[in-house]
């Protein structure tokens, strides 16, 4: 996941206290104008080589993120109001840089004293840039904190997407049919943890997401941080199980159900939608208007473990994943 690796941002505090500590030693290691010069070129490599590595790190958005990744950012982190912070500590760095170059030659070319004096008004300037893009040095690293959070989901695999009401069934599907077990990753604007597994279908690697607190409701229940998030997962999705629960003893009435499955299909027209009522171990509670209103692709029971496999068949089928061959991208 690009974001894993960031590293903390520093505090202007913290950097000011890292430099000037730093140019003391390095003037101490020597004596006259060339312990001025030494204390200058110090304080000033380090805050602008510290400021340059905090944009460098950051992945470029446009060119590094795949449309998932960028657009879950976008949600949690406001991507626009970040590449400005990071463009302000960029340009700290290069001011850094530029009061080395105005202050140097002042240095070499005097008595002691007045190289000191010198000295200290660069030292000042230095401080007051990097005070001036505080507030971006923070808002950077409580974008970083936010971002490492996000799930680790390779968006480059074929990806089956469960959505439905809760207690429908969801984590039980995805559990069986993949090592999941209880896997989770963390939204940050989830209660709780989406559920993910893994599976494999002739030497390929499908992925299988049940995003609760984002799919298992009506669209017009999610604020605007979810509905983005919902946004992303189009551009992840190869394939989405609309799993239904007829006996409604999921607590949700099969209208309601229903609902929310047309609403998904809308949202995600791009992409292969299956209906899949699940419970068949229930169909005592069925009756026949039920079956008809449905019109479910698949019906299954997660309890017994009946179509399961044949529902995740037709997913991998709908999926129709073909990998690149090695020759192909060269071409």
């Amino acid at each position: 996941m690009i974001f894993e690796d960031l590293p903390t941002t520093p505090t202007s505090e913290e950097l000011i206290d890292k430099a000037f500590s730093r140019a003391a030693r390095a003037g101490k290691a020597k004596g006259g104008l060339e312990a001025q010069q030494s204390m200058l070129q110090t304080a000033a490599n380090i805050i602008s080589d510290n400021l340059e590595n905090v944009v460098t790190a950051w992945p470029d958005f446009e060119y590094d993120a795949h449309p998932f990744y960028y657009e879950l950012a976008d949600a949690i982190v406001d991507v626009d109001a970040l590449r400005q912070s990071l463009s302000e500590v960029m340009w700290a760095s290069r001011k850094a840089r530029e009061i080395h170059e105005e202050y140097q030659p002042r240095l070499r070319k005097t008595d002691v004293d007045t190289a000191r004096k010198h000295r200290k008004q660069a030292f000042a300037r230095l401080a007051d840039i990097v005070e001036q893009v505080d507030d971006h040095l923070l808002r950077i690293n409580e974008a970083r904190n936010d971002l490492r959070d996000l799930p680790e989901i390779n968006p480059d695999e074929p990806t089956i997407v469960v959505a439905g009401y809760p207690n429908v069934g969801k984590s039980s599907f995805v559990n069986d049919v993949t090592s999941a077990r209880g896997e989770t990753a963390s939204y940050p604007f989830t209660t709780k943890g989406i559920g993910l597994g893994h599976f494999e279908r002739d030497h390929i690697r499908y992925q299988i997401v049940d995003t609760p607190g984002l799919l298992d409701r009506p669209p017009a229940e999610r604020n605007e941080i979810e509905s983005q998030a919902v946004s992303a997962i189009e551009h992840l999705a190869d394939c989405m199980l609309v799993m239904l629960d007829p006996s409604a003893e999921c607590g949700y009435p099969l209208d309601s159900q229903l609902e929310l499955r047309d609403s998904i299909a809308a949202q995600f027209e791009t992409v292969p939608v299956l209906t899949i009522a699940n419970k068949t171990d229930r169909a005592d509670v069925w009756d026949d208007s039920r079956t008809d209103a449905m019109n479910a692709d698949y019906t299954m029971s997660v309890e017994t473990g009946e179509n399961v496999e044949t529902v995740l068949e037709a997913a991998v089928e709908a999926v129709d994943y073909e990998p690149t061959l090695p020759f192909e991208e060269e071409q």
